[in-house]
């Protein structure tokens, strides 16, 4: 392993510390996002607006993300402008965080940051929280001229062809789920998989690898070992990571391109809701 590895775009994740001192910034938006949609309203960061990660973010009837214009109003009432640096933050080691930051980043919304260590760190610190919802006038954000599916964003057939042509699949559920011995955490309820198992040639590397006890992204020497090194990834290669729904892939999505640098990763949203449900879907089983 390389030693003394840097993060490849080390500007993405801010500190507690850091903030804290910049909770006025001008042209700065904090967002939190989280599992349990609920815990906003028993207190947040100063200063940070509510995305819901469901309501928000997702069309109510088709399975998919909110149109550009929808994204456009959204950020619109919220004070955010193409301009305006947006720091995501939540529960669950941030893994709705990284989600609300990949929606944003379907959208071309590119000046995203993550509070590392998330919600947890920022609580267990004892730094401060309201229940104030910040009032901030709406400003008019310009209609995306598109959603970077092709880009950032893996479909079905795309996850099909990843397998089929023994190129990087990465699954960063739990182990059980994996192996095909469970379809979901034990915590969640069942969510109508009819199926378990892993995408042919995927490679288990459960999300919660890349960060230590208290949420924190590992050091870059670390990640390197865990997935350039332990599975075989290098910069030329189209990488595919999946989950259940997409959340937690979201955020090995975000470690592999903003903390390790690989250019082309994609996050395959349908995930094992969609794999384990599609008829003729080729599983395997260990």
């Amino acid at each position: 392993m390389s030693d003394n590895l840097e993060y490849a775009h080390p500007e993405v994740l801010v500190s507690t510390e850091w903030l804290a001192g910049h909770l006025n910034e001008p042209g700065l938006r904090i967002i939190e996002s989280n599992e349990d949609v609920l815990l906003y309203s028993t207190g947040h960061i100063p200063g940070a607006v509510h995305i819901d990660w469901r309501e928000d973010l997702q069309d109510p009837l088709v399975r998919d993300y909110i149109s550009p214009e929808a994204f456009a109003f959204l950020c619109g009432r919220h004070g955010i402008t193409p301009e305006t640096t947006c720091v995501f933050y939540g529960d669950k080691s941030n893994w709705w965080a990284t989600y609300a930051l990949w929606a944003f980043r379907l959208f071309g919304h590119t000046n995203v940051k993550v509070l590392n260590g998330g919600r947890d760190k920022w609580v267990k610190e004892g730094r401060p929280l309201t229940k104030e919802k910040p009032s901030r006038p709406a400003v008019s954000y310009p209609v995306p001229p598109k959603r970077y599916d092709a880009e950032i964003r893996a479909f079905y057939q795309e996850a099909l062809a990843q397998s089929q042509n023994k190129l990087p699949l990465i699954d960063v559920r739990s182990p059980g789920e994996f192996s095909g011995e469970v379809t979901h955490m034990p915590e969640y309820p069942q969510e109508g998989v009819l199926r378990g198992g892993h995408i042919p040639g995927a490679r288990s590397v459960p999300w919660k690898k890349a960060v230590y006890d208290d949420g924190t992204f590992k050091s870059a020497d670390e990640l390197h070992g865990i997935y350039t090194e332990g599975c075989g990834l290098d910069q030329g290669q189209e990488i595919v990571a999946y989950c259940r729904i997409g959340e937690r892939s979201s955020h090995t999505w975000f470690v592999l391109t903003y903390l390790l640098g690989y250019g082309n990763v994609r996050n395959y949203d349908g995930s094992w809701t969609e794999w384990g449900n599609t008829v003729r879907a080729p599983i395997e089983r260990s």
